[in-house]
């Protein structure tokens, strides 16, 4: 369903002069060739991996680890610098947008319009995906009931709590019945039940053949969850396997200790 080769993205940082009081960092816009003397950066360097129907992947790694970029690519949001993309035998390299319809792409930073409603909102999406009227009101009597969103359906979402909020991003993922889901964080800031109700929607698409990407520096919620794990650091994809294969060739007892262990070591873990 999902396969990924030789993925990178390079981005270029300048450093203002070493005379200047005051040092800053700046991240400038980059076009596919990187002809600059600027210092250049692997966000994502050479990640390669697959992900099959009816499956949960782990994407693991600590602030920074290169995650998002990574699945911005996968969302047709960002271009890769090299390598090559095939979601739902669609390939990203002849056209990054081919296989959107079969997507749901959940950002980290999502935002929503706070004057509209959760059904309003889900309306809008539905018509953007070319659904038919009673196709999207079909949709949304479903999608509510799957969320758990009777009680403030029909509410302003300025007004909705964090949790209902989130809920009501991944419905909006979720409107147009896609094959893959990508998540970045999707529990991230919520409170136990919430994280849980989200959770529980993850497993049942799962066990409906849909393929879940799962982004999260949570370890101990992706050792219950996930089917596979990948673990990036430093834009590298340093572990990858089932969560107890990995405990085992670590000789560890948690996906904590498995990462601290190779990312102090340096060394690398495959699926055998």
């Amino acid at each position: 369903m999902i396969e990924v080769e030789g993925l990178s993205k390079a981005f270029t940082r300048t450093v203002k002069d070493e005379n200047a009081k005051k040092k800053k960092l700046k991240i400038s816009k980059i076009s596919k060739k990187f002809k600059t003397k600027k210092e250049e950066f692997l966000a994502v360097d050479n990640v390669s991996f697959s992900a099959d129907k009816g499956e949960i992947l782990g994407i693991l790694g600590p602030n920074g680890a290169g995650k998002t970029t990574l699945l911005r690519m996968l969302g047709g949001i960002l271009t890769p610098t090299s390598g090559n993309i095939k979601i739902s035998n669609y390939d990203y390299s002849i056209d990054k947008n081919s296989g959107k319809r079969d997507i749901g792409y959940l950002s980290g930073n999502t935002k929503l319009y706070g004057r509209f409603s959760p059904r309003e909102l889900l309306r809008t999406f539905g018509g953007l995906y070319e659904m038919e009227k009673d196709e999207i009101e079909k949709s949304i009597e479903e999608v509510t009931k799957v969320m758990s969103m009777e009680k403030f359906i029909d509410n302003r979402i300025e007004n909705l709590s964090t949790g209902q909020t989130q809920r009501t991003s991944i419905a909006r993922c979720l409107i147009h019945s896609p094959k893959v889901y990508i998540f970045d964080e999707p529990t991230l800031g919520l409170d136990v039940i919430s994280s849980a109700s989200i959770i529980d929607f993850m497993k049942m698409e799962r066990d409906r053949g849909k393929t879940v990407l799962y982004s999260t520096h949570y370890m101990e919620e992706a050792e219950t969850l996930c089917d596979k794990i990948i673990m990036m650091h430093q834009g590298k994809i340093i572990a990858s396997g089932t969560p107890d294969d990995l405990k085992k060739q670590t000789k560890t007892d948690n996906l904590r200790e498995v990462f601290i262990s190779l990312a102090k070591e340096g060394g690398t873990l495959n699926e055998e």
